[in-house]
């Protein structure tokens, strides 16, 4: 099969395409838009060749298993067990076993570097549905398999993956009257954990910047200082105050384009919402109210804000224009409403429930129309979106008992409330914050 090449270098990795037939996709495709639907079955073959080809498999399998689109044939029921990444399968082989999509790949070495050929077969129709190959260092095999597992997710869904991404979260150890809580980041998967703050003060409601480059967050102060509001380069680390204000600042989060944060000033028993210029530091008033305005987030297009409020004398949600103003109220639902985040397709805004006792994760239209629950639980908050608006993070915590914390756990759920998984964390963890997509 020749291959139709446009290559180029995108972040330490070169990309080519492998030429596909142009077929019919119905057999190897989700509608994500219908009520219901079956997994797709799929079998994918170890890699062939370098040593960590058999590990960007079990990456692959992973992926595609948990985010519940997909049924992972198990190896041993395959009839055809040598597989030549660059040659048509056995196609009947596949089709006894039930699989509707077959993927295989090779690794080799090219100088210092590996190169990575893979193919998805729509074991249905006979024919090569896509395929793509990669030149990257050694090193990167894991997000090459991520790579990939986004490739097949859009090429079966129609939608752009996420596996791609990265997940910053509070990190918590320690019993429950001195809890240690830091920043951490790692894979979408549980991968390549690393702390970014040390612990020394509590840090909480880390948010990413569009470019993955820095994060805000909130932490308090040495010596039990009011909480202020950080912006902190990822990679060297350098942290900055963003602005020294009398009282507390919280509820951080960046702008769209990343040139602002939103974030919650307290002062003189008010607290209202204010925009920062990041470079400029100018600084800017967007509520004035005598409630509490917390939790903002901007739409995905910039041109407006959601946050929730106590002005109409419970805690609900609200839209204002993005540089203040015209404010709604949105929530009309018994309990409380909290933690409102607007999805990167601008959709829905996801939320945290509070009633009767009970917390509950939610999404609704951005009118407040449709209001649906997709998890609950005696703690369940803080919801973050992955980058394709289909999927949510959120973090569970249990019940306090013999001065021990409750375990806090992070969570996955699609947006029908069907799939939800456990997200591993080498500790507790708490307020997750997905990455959009790591840039090529």
């Amino acid at each position: 099969m020749m291959l139709h090449r446009r290559t180029t270098l995108l972040g330490g990795v070169a990309l080519a395409a492998i030429g596909a037939a142009s077929t019919a996709r119905a057999q190897l495709t989700i509608d994500m838009t219908r009520p219901s639907f079956e997994p797709v079955p799929i079998a994918i073959v170890d890699f062939k060749g370098d040593a960590v080809g058999a590990q960007m498999a079990g990456v692959i399998r992973n992926n595609l298993q948990n985010c519940g689109l997909f049924r992972v044939i198990p190896s041993g029921s395959y009839i055809q067990k040598d597989v030549d990444a660059t040659s048509p399968p056995r196609f009947q082989d596949w089709r006894s076993v039930g699989a509707a999509g077959l993927v295989v790949g090779q690794v080799t070495s090219v100088g210092g570097n590996i190169k990575v050929d893979f193919r998805l077969w729509d074991v249905v129709t006979s024919q090569q549905a896509t395929g793509l190959s990669f030149t990257s260092q050694p090193n990167n095999w894991r997000r090459l398999a991520h790579i990939i597992s986004d490739a097949i997710y859009k090429r079966v869904t129609g939608e752009e993956g996420y596996f791609d991404t990265r997940v910053a979260y509070v990190s918590e150890t320690g019993p429950a009257n001195a809890r240690v809580k830091r920043i951490a980041i790692m894979d979408q998967d549980g991968a390549n954990n690393r702390y970014i703050t040390d612990g020394k003060t509590l840090a909480l409601t880390p948010r990413f910047s569009p470019t993955l480059q820095e994060l805000v967050y909130m932490a308090y102060g040495e010596n039990n200082g009011p909480p202020r509001v950080y912006l902190q380069n990822v990679d060297s680390g350098r942290r900055e105050l963003l602005g020294n204000f009398p009282g507390m600042s919280f509820a951080p989060r960046f702008s769209p384009d990343g040139s602002k944060v939103v974030m919650s000033i307290a002062e003189n028993g008010r607290t209202n919402i204010y925009e920062m210029d990041v470079r400029g530091r100018q600084l800017r008033r967007l509520t004035n109210s005598p409630a509490i305005d917390t939790s903002p987030c901007f739409s995905a297009d910039g041109a407006q804000i959601v946050f929730n409020s106590d002005r109409g004398g419970t805690q609900q949600l609200y839209v204002m224009s993005a540089g203040g103003g015209g404010e709604r109220r949105i929530s009309f639902g018994e309990g409380r409403y909290a933690t409102p985040v607007w999805s990167p397709r601008g959709d829905f805004i996801a939320f945290t429930k509070i009633s009767a006792g009970s917390f509950g994760i939610g999404v609704m239209r951005a009118d407040g129309s449709g209001e649906r629950m997709l998890a609950n639980g005696f703690l369940v908050e803080g919801p973050t979106w992955a980058p394709n608006g289909r999927v949510l993070m959120f973090f569970r915590q249990q019940p306090s008992s013999g001065g021990r914390a409750g375990s806090a756990t992070l969570h996955q759920v699609d947006i029908t409330g069907r799939f939800e998984r456990q997200v591993p964390t080498p500790t507790d963890a708490s307020d997750p914050a997905w990455s959009p997509l790591i840039p090529q």
